[in-house]
């Protein structure tokens, strides 16, 4: 019985996830500890990162969170700040990591200065409208040099736990 139930639900687990999975990236080189989300949990995903097939064409070169208009943005790791302002019209803030990747974060007003540093967790920009989502969100991107990277790869993955079979007398 526990057997078919596990089959079951590895069966929905498989078909309740979206159509369009983000594809397998490669590991990021590790960052120092701590890393952080850069918003509160839980982290609600409304794009996935879809890199594309070539450097120039068409794909989702981040993951779309959202989160409402003046969330607080937080540095996902300690680093130093690479670029703080406009970016075709829209604020931008990118964050240069010790381990040489880069996190960037937008639409928001940044509350930083480039060059300066910041530590993990500190408040580092606040999200504004202008998102390219149906809802207000948070386009973060993660770069090694030129390469695009899935930035959700930097967070610690959830541990699964499996939990108990309800007991025949329903207690």
């Amino acid at each position: 019985m526990t057997t078919l139930l596990l089959g079951l639900l590895l069966v929905l687990a498989r078909t309740a996830l979206p159509a369009a999975l983000p594809t397998a990236s490669p590991a990021p080189p590790p960052v120092a500890p701590p890393v952080v989300r850069p918003l509160p949990a839980p982290l609600s995903v409304e794009r996935w990162w879809d890199p594309p097939p070539t450097p120039y064409a068409a794909g989702h070169r981040g993951v779309d969170l959202a989160a409402p208009v003046g969330a607080e943005l937080r540095a996902v790791a300690a680093g130093r700040v690479h670029h703080a302002g406009q970016v075709a019209g829209r604020g931008v803030l990118s964050l240069a990591l010790p381990n040489g990747l880069r996190t960037t974060y937008e639409p928001v007003r940044p509350l930083v200065a480039e060059g300066e540093e910041v530590a993990a967790g500190q408040v580092v920009a606040v999200l504004t409208e202008g998102s390219h989502c149906p809802v207000p969100c948070l386009h973060w991107g993660l770069l090694s040099g030129e390469a695009y990277l899935n930035p959700l790869a930097l967070l610690a993955r959830p541990t699964p736990r499996l939990l108990p079979e309800p007991r025949p007398d329903g207690v």
